[in-house]
């Protein structure tokens, strides 16, 4: 028995993740000590290590970013000076970033011609509504995706019904299959997918998967992509998780995005694993949210996956162009977009505000974390005192205990502003969806917290005038009928040593 117990231990000592975790606590225990060294022994050095701090909070302080992102910073700097301005500067200088930014940059740049904007459907949609296509022009201008009318779409309220479609449209695979997620985990979905993509293979499609190195560091083996090659499946990991201090390890591939020969795709909040089908309960029911456009919006999907597998390289987009559309009959506009930490226009969150800041009649939105900026906050407490029904769904059973903590900050100026929040009782709600005066409406991998909006590399689609945002809207009026309302004094109620940790945690929300 002690055997079988050592061995265990030794298992576990030595296993990749945990050797990562330590290599980077080592690092950083390295770094910490070798600042009190400098401080304790070399006064001229520490002095200077201050001077640069006093430099660095001005230097923040007169920068263009968030004054939320800002904050953390700078109270850092008060509370751990020298070292929290080394970790600003490693932060703002590393090469990993800088490359990842050049790459991306020019990947966009050389994808632009491919993805055309048609004036004529612009223009129809400013017959529907002179602000969607103001919205439009943004989009299309600032994160290079057009909008288009030739198209259908379908949402799915859950991962069940997602899959299931997932699964209809992968066996109708002709020419390609591209996935990208930034989780797949071993279990009954990811089996079932991939029996149907080595089927598809072995019919001459080519499939390509692409997956964060983060995401499904823990998860999966390191070098899984190897054991898909064997099945004649591309396979590429975005961003590798290293062992070693850097900012890059921030910039994650956050999307989930399957194209089917360039005429059909999904997105949204499910990634490829067993809890976002219920088949594994880990926080109670698992709500989510998908989309499935097909005609010609599909195209934008198809361009924004092959610019990130072809991050290093290019190759001739055209050829993944479709043999024929299927639009079906026009439901509306879609315009697919994404958006990249590599600059700072920050489309998804500049989005999620035009929608809130032009509600008429009501805003409903599903998010699992609740991490607002005080453009954000400000936005929703406008809207709510103009007489928009602004409601939010949030989780009442949380995956992570700190963003729940973070959340429930929110809560009292939210409630104050008279925003109504709801939190889904029977556990997590995974959906990124926005609708609005159903005629608008967002389904996406977009979270409403830092990391989503400012890090990450994220996908949706926006939704004019389709049938599909009064089903969204409809699957947040039922997912209501499951939850309970946050009222004031619930918010009183809570203890106080929750209220407090949760103000601390606001304050570094941007850094976590």
């Amino acid at each position: 028995m002690m055997r079988k117990i050592l061995r265990k231990l030794l298992r576990t000592f030595f296993n990749r993740n945990v050797l990562f975790i330590m290599m980077l606590l080592v690092q950083l225990i390295v770094l910490v000590l070798t600042v009190l060294f400098l401080s304790q022994h070399y006064l001229p050095i520490y002095l200077m290590l201050l001077g640069l701090d006093m430099i660095l909070v001005v230097y923040i302080t007169n920068t263009s970013e968030n004054p939320s992102y800002k904050l953390p910073w700078l109270v850092a700097m008060l509370v751990l000076p020298v070292f929290a301005g080394l970790a600003y500067l490693l932060v703002k200088t590393d090469a990993g970033h800088r490359k990842l930014k050049r790459c991306y940059a020019e990947r966009m740049k050389e994808t632009e011609k491919y993805l055309p904007q048609n004036a004529n459907v612009v223009q129809s949609l400013g017959e529907l509504s002179a602000s969607y296509a103001n919205l439009s022009r943004y989009v299309q201008k600032y994160g290079g995706y057009p909008v288009y009318r030739n198209c259908v779409s379908e949402y799915y309220a859950d991962g069940e019904a997602m899959f299931e479609a997932m699964k209809r449209e992968i066996r109708r695979a002709k020419h390609y299959i591209f996935l990208e997620f930034f989780i797949i985990s071993s279990g009954k979905m990811w089996n079932e997918l991939l029996s149907l993509l080595k089927e598809r293979t072995a019919s001459g499609v080519k499939v390509r998967v692409l997956y964060d190195g983060f995401g499904t560091q823990f998860i999966m083996p390191r070098r899984y992509f190897r054991e898909l090659e064997k099945y004649g499946i591309e396979c590429r990991v975005f961003n590798g998780f290293k062992p070693f201090l850097s900012s890059s390890q921030n910039n994650r591939d956050h999307r989930k995005i399957l194209v089917v020969d360039g005429s059909t795709a999904f997105t949204g909040g499910i990634n490829i694993a067993d809890e976002y089908i219920n088949q594994k309960l880990r926080f109670g029911h698992w709500k989510d949210g998908g989309l499935l456009c097909r005609g010609h919006a599909a195209w934008s999907f198809t361009v924004m996956f092959l610019q990130l597998w072809d991050l290093e390289q290019s190759e001739d987009v055209m050829q993944y162009a479709p043999e024929s559309v299927l639009p079906a009959s026009f439901d509306g506009f879609i315009q697919p977009y994404s958006d990249s930490p590599t600059d700072e226009e920050y489309v998804g969150r500049n989005v999620y505000l035009d929608i809130i800041n032009n509600a008429r009649d009501y805003v409903y939105i599903m998010t699992p974390y609740l991490i607002l900026d005080h453009e954000m906050v400000t936005a929703l407490g406008i809207a709510a005192k103009k007489g928009v029904d602004v409601r939010l769904l949030t989780p009442h059973i949380p995956d992570k205990w700190y963003a729940y903590t973070t959340a429930w900050s929110y809560y009292k100026e939210l409630l104050q502003e008279h925003v109504r929040i709801f939190e889904y009782e029977p556990g997590f709600v995974h959906a990124k969806n926005f609708s609005s005066d159903d005629a608008i409406g967002v389904v996406g991998t977009i979270n409403m917290d830092y990391r989503s909006l400012y890090l990450h590399f994220e996908c949706a689609a926006i939704l004019y005038g389709a049938s599909t945002v009064k089903e969204i809207r409809k699957d947040f009026e039922a997912s209501l009928d499951r939850s309970i309302e946050i009222t004031m004094e619930d918010y009183r109620k809570r203890p106080l040593y929750k209220r407090c940790i949760g103000w601390v945690l606001r304050i570094f929300a941007p850094l976590l």
